[in-house]
Order: C-alpha cells, then sequence, then structure tokens
C-alpha cells in the first residue's frame, strides 16, 4: 500500500510561508503652561537671610501641584549672599511620586523685556530643580534701579513708608513699632542732629539699595556724614559703601578726618587705608599742618601711638627689601 501528500498542502496547513503584521503605540501625554510669579519691592526682602526664601502661589500643571521658591539672599552659605536662587517645586498631586519635567526659568523687568532666561532639560527629581545661581544680586539691583520717567529722575517719597523704614533699620523698627509706641499707632520720629541732604541721602539709599547719585562739591564730607548716619540707623550696607567710597578718596587734607571717623565707628578697613597711606609716603610732615590733624590729636589720641607702629613697620620692611636687592 502506499500514501501520497501534497508537501505545499502540508506546509500552508501548519502556517509556514505566511507573515503577519502587527503594531501597537506608546502615548506620552505632555502638557505645557507658563505661569508668572511677581516679586514686588525686592530690596524689602533682600538682607532676609541665606536660606530663607518666599514663594509663589500653588498652581497646577498635567494633575500635579507646583510653586516657585524665590531666595532673595541665597540658598547656600558659601556664596555669602552675592546670588539670587530660583527654584520649581514639585508638591505632589496624582499617584506619582517623581516626575520628569523640562521648563526654563526667565526674569522679566518692568518694561516686559526678558534679561535673563534659563532652559532646563528633561530630568527626573524628586522634588526640585532651579538654581543657587540664578543671578548675581548687584546685577538684579542693576536691572531694578529706578529710571527717569518724563524727563525726571525717580525720587523717594517725601513722606516715608514705616513699613520701608522698619524693614531696612533696626533703629527705625524700635522708634516706629517698638516698646515705647506702645499702640503701636502712626506717629512723628524726629531726627536730630542730621544735614536735611544727608538724610535725603539716607533715604535714597533705603528706598534704591544704592548711593545718591548726586553729592555735594566735597564729596568726602559727604560721606563721611552719610557714614555716620548709616552707622546711626544700623544700615551695614550703607555703612560698607560709604568705608569704600572713603579709602577711594584719601589724599593729605582727608585722611586725618577720615582716620578720626575710622576710629570712632569702628571701620577697621577704614583705619587701616588710613594708616597705610600715611605710613607709605613721606607726608606725615604735611598731614600734621592740617586742621585734620589736629582734630585727630584731641578725639583720638590714642591713635597717634599706631601711626607710630605702622611708620616704624612699614620703615622695616623698606629697609629690608633694599637690603634684598
Amino acid at each position: 500500500m502506499s500514501v501520497e501528500y501534497d508537501d505545499t498542502t502540508s506546509a500552508a496547513s501548519h502556517g509556514q510561508g505566511l507573515h503577519e503584521t502587527t503594531s501597537s503605540r506608546c502615548l506620552t501625554e505632555t502638557f505645557t503652561a507658563t505661569h508668572n510669579f511677581e516679586v514686588t519691592d525686592f530690596s524689602l526682602l533682600d538682607g532676609m537671610g541665606i536660606s530663607e526664601f518666599v514663594s509663589s502661589s500653588t498652581f497646577t500643571v498635567g494633575g500635579y501641584d507646583w510653586n516657585i521658591m524665590f531666595f532673595p539672599d541665597g540658598n547656600k552659605k558659601e556664596h555669602e549672599g552675592a546670588f539670587v536662587s530660583v527654584f520649581l517645586c514639585f508638591i505632589g498631586g496624582g499617584e506619582a511620586t517623581r516626575v520628569r519635567a523640562k521648563f526654563s526659568l526667565s526674569m522679566v523687568d518692568r518694561d516686559g523685556r526678558v534679561p535673563l532666561i534659563h532652559t532646563f532639560g528633561t530630568e527626573d527629581r524628586e522634588w526640585s530643580w532651579g538654581l543657587p545661581c540664578f543671578i548675581e544680586k548687584y546685577k538684579l539691583r542693576h536691572f531694578l534701579r529706578p529710571g527717569p520717567v518724563g524727563g525726571r529722575a525717580v525720587q523717594p517719597p517725601r513722606a516715608p513708608k514705616t513699613c520701608v523704614l522698619s524693614a531696612r533699620s533696626p533703629v527705625f523698627d524700635a522708634e516706629l513699632f517698638g516698646p515705647l509706641n506702645k499702640n503701636n499707632s502712626a506717629h512723628p520720629v524726629k531726627i536730630n542732629d542730621m544735614d536735611p541732604t544727608i538724610f535725603e541721602g539716607l533715604l535714597h539709599f533705603i528706598y534704591a539699595d544704592s548711593l545718591p547719585d548726586c553729592c555735594d562739591s566735597n564729596e568726602n564730607t559727604t560721606m563721611q556724614h552719610l557714614l555716620i548716619a548709616a552707622d546711626r540707623y544700623g544700615l551695614d550696607r550703607l555703612r560698607a559703601l560709604c568705608e569704600a567710597k572713603l579709602c577711594q578718596g584719601i589724599d593729605v587734607q582727608t585722611v586725618a578726618t577720615t582716620l578720626a571717623l575710622g576710629e570712632q565707628h569702628n571701620c577697621e578697613r577704614l583705619k587701616d587705608a588710613c594708616l597705610r597711606f600715611i605710613a607709605s609716603r613721606d607726608v606725615l610732615s604735611a598731614i600734621m599742618e592740617t586742621d585734620g590733624f589736629r582734630h585727630l590729636k584731641e578725639s583720638c589720641p590714642l591713635i597717634l601711638e599706631a601711626i607710630s607702629e605702622k611708620i616704624a613697620t612699614f620703615r622695616k620692611r623698606r629697609t629690608s627689601m633694599q637690603h634684598l636687592r
């Protein structure tokens, strides 16, 4: 007995020779949104402390909650408050504990321009993205500096706001809202022993966070009085700015009064600059002829010993250098 069969039919019956095509798709949802976080009166926040922050209201994108954290003095101690830090923070919502985000953090000035923008690629994080060094504070102050309006420079209000004075100066804070003001009511604060021009310069700094643009013809005298006012009202940054300005303007006629100022107000940097000026130049005899030196002897007699020591040290160093040559 013989059996015959068709090989082709048999192969087809087992599915050989057929080609099937299948397909699938992965759908990834993306959401795009913009949140505007306006920070007003930066000068009131400047100096609030490293790692201290203000935050935006919570906003929702893609079913998840977010906010923006703004650190006026930065979030890292090693930067010593020189930078502003900004972060986008994932708060929660939905079922995810980690999310991926691609975003930009930008700064918009009062004229609607965008002088700064940082873009971040897609990263997987638990809760925050951002920059510890978003912008240097001196650059931010430049962007915020009032500009001319209608041909006239913007000036601080004639009647200063008590909240601004209180926020910037611990002395004004005590006078306006301290224990002596039991009813916490507004009352006039009398400013004694201060030239109106100097007080206007003080107000300019409180509102604009910079030295006043216009000074008297005798700039050194103005800076000295402004430093005294800054020390009186606890404005450490203004005091430092005045001290730096005075260090740059030391000469034979001003060094004695500047040294007396540094001694009386514990300005070590200013004192050292004056002593180095006197010691490094053969000008002591000329300085001793000035009215400022006579005032220095009367008001700070102990400083004369420091002058002698500085001169002796400088001469000794100069002699040593000559021997090395």
